[in-house]
């Protein structure tokens, strides 16, 4: 048994079938609306309301909370976590209220923090993570959370960038922090995660043990500083992306009642790790907005059969993740597995190729619902629950915003025309919109045109009001006078049961500029072939479903593809390598 506070974990994983429970391939599943009826509709409902304060702890946990007391909601648990290890924790929003005001008053107490001070945060998916994001709630502190897989040198250019006086993280990151923490002046407190002590850092479990769990919420403006994620681009330093308490804590209704269609019976497994922001989308506030149960595995990586298997055992609702994981899962022998509970599968980061799709709908009988956003927004466009899915496109705005595609000086361009997708901000900046890159009001300055806040992604909009996307703007490739979108190669180079993922980049050509190099993981059956024939073999077949002109000329194959750690291809530097640059 392991134990934070009066919480347990119990070592006996729920069982949902018998062991000889067999998968049978289901026909086409309907995933129908459970919030509204259609698409129009959503725009008709959805009207927010932003009072001058707003804390979400207080006033969305703290009800549900209250709701359970009277009996007055679902017996589903507010958040569920197992481990490879069969451990779990189960908490109820009363539960979740009781461990969070204990942290809240080690925040306020033992460390002496003051609203608005900067909480840096790195832990992997355990327990613990969402304790921290609600007892920042709490006390008006700001959270900066990070990924586990930060080097010394990323670390020390957050701590010192944000001036964060506290930083919370487990005994895997605590000796490279230990490195740098000289150089941070700011830094006073430093409390590890860990059953062991280290020298110099307060221990987790012992503060929490003798903290009280009474705790009055503090009182914020919808408009303070809630959050702030480093979001990287493709030049520059990381930039500090700042949320207020109602841009997440209240934009993501967007995601959790319409895109998620989440309600209180569902159960929820987003699969995104701690440091990104679609954790707090989905992990975090869409579903708590809705009262459902956030699910989490705690998984050192990610295994295809762990997940599949997660899937079937467990009464998982409501399923988001990369494409990439897609890409994996997809590779496996589905036909073993039981997906009867699964009643709705997303996906956002980056787009999901139609082939994909295709072989996730012949093997669970449902559709992936694509989803697209930025650390900078809520959800900016999707297909939602009722609306026709067009392969290759991701849906339709979000009723948050006013979505358009706009041409250099902010220009609505005509349907069917490439641009960059834009959110109109003027006469009124939606609130839901990131507050400022902080400390950085050039960078800040240079996202907005016109009327328009700029995305930094490039596509283009049907007469259907479908969003296309094309690439990141540094994507797109331009060669002897034509342009090439990266996401259109790789759907066709997708398509042939040769390669498992690709990733299209630019490559230096002395005659026609640059030319369309393709990145190939190829399938296990095809890594034994003669190279030189296969290479052939995909470039006639690229130039047999899309444009010939857009034909990968150079093609290499590789054993993996350089990632983020939420999933997304880093193009940047497959071209940054193509190119000489360092």
């Amino acid at each position: 048994m392991r134990a934070i506070g009066k919480v347990s974990i119990q070592l006996k994983a729920l069982s949902i079938f018998p062991s000889n429970f067999k998968c049978q391939i289901r026909g086409h599943r309907v995933s129908r609306p459970q919030n509204f009826t259609g698409y129009e509709s959503i725009k008709q409902q959805y009207r927010p309301q932003i009072p001058e304060y707003f804390n979400f702890a207080e006033d969305v946990l703290d009800v549900w909370a209250e709701k359970e007391k009277k009996g007055e909601k679902a017996s589903n648990p507010a958040f569920w976590w197992v481990n490879d290890r069969k451990q779990e924790v189960r908490w109820s929003f009363e539960e979740l209220g009781f461990h969070s005001r204990r942290l809240a008053n080690v925040l306020s107490g033992a460390c002496g923090l003051n609203q608005q001070d900067r909480v840096f945060l790195v832990l992997p998916r355990v327990p613990e993570w969402w304790l921290v994001n609600v007892a920042c709630l709490r006390t008006g502190t700001v959270l900066l959370p990070g990924t586990s897989q930060l080097t010394a040198r990323d670390i020390l250019h957050r701590l010192q960038t944000s001036g964060a006086r506290c930083v919370i993280t487990d005994e895997s990151l605590a000796p490279l922090l230990d490195t740098v923490v000289s150089q941070c002046s700011s830094l006073q407190h430093k409390i590890l995660v860990s059953p062991t002590k280290r020298e110099g850092w307060k221990n987790f479990g012992d503060l929490v043990r003798n903290a009280s769990s009474d705790h009055e919420c503090v009182k914020t403006r919808s408009d303070d500083p809630m959050t702030i994620f480093f979001t990287s681009g493709t030049t520059g330093s990381p930039k500090m992306t700042q949320h207020s308490h109602s841009s997440y804590g209240i934009g993501l209704t967007v995601n959790g009642r319409y895109w998620l269609d989440l309600t209180e019976r569902d159960v929820l497994w987003n699969t995104s790790d701690t440091g990104w922001a679609k954790s707090a989308w989905s992990s975090v506030y869409a579903p708590w907005i809705q009262g459902a149960c956030v699910f989490i595995h705690h998984m050192p990586r990610f295994d295809s059969h762990t997940v599949l298997e997660t899937l079937s055992s467990y009464p998982i609702s409501t399923f988001c993740t990369a494409p990439t994981a897609y890409r994996m899962l997809v590779q496996e022998d589905m036909s073993s597995y039981n997906f009867s509970n699964l009643q709705h599968c997303l996906c956002a980061g980056e787009p999901i190729n139609p082939e994909v799709m295709g072989k996730w709908r012949n093997a669970t009988g449902l559709d992936i619902y694509e989803g697209y956003g930025q650390t900078e927004t809520v959800l900016i466009a999707g297909t939602f629950k009722g609306m026709k899915i067009k392969a290759g496109a991701f849906g339709k705005a979000s009723p948050e915003y006013d979505v358009q595609v706009v041409d250099e000086a902010g220009n609505v361009l005509p349907r069917g025309v490439e641009g960059n997708l834009g959110i109109r901000v003027k006469p009124h900046k939606p609130f839901s919109l990131f507050t400022e890159y902080t400390g950085d009001p050039d960078r800040t300055a240079e996202c907005y045109v016109g009327d328009f806040y700029l995305t930094g992604d490039r596509g283009v909009m049907d007469e259907d009001d479908y969003l296309w996307f094309v690439g990141r703007a540094d994507d797109v490739i331009l060669s002897a006078g034509y342009r090439i979108g990266p996401f259109e190669v790789e759907n066709a180079l997708i398509e042939h049961q040769a390669v498992a993922e690709s990733a299209v980049v630019s490559s230096p050509d002395p005659i026609r500029g640059e030319v369309v190099k393709a990145f190939v993981v190829l399938t296990a059956e095809y890594k034994s072939q003669d190279q030189d024939q296969l290479k052939k073999k995909l470039q006639t077949h690229v130039k047999k479903v899309t444009a010939p002109y857009k034909y990968p000329r150079k093609i290499e194959f590789v054993e993996q593809l350089p990632k983020t750690v939420s999933g997304k291809i880093r193009r940047v530097e497959l071209r940054n390598k193509e190119w000489g640059r360092s």
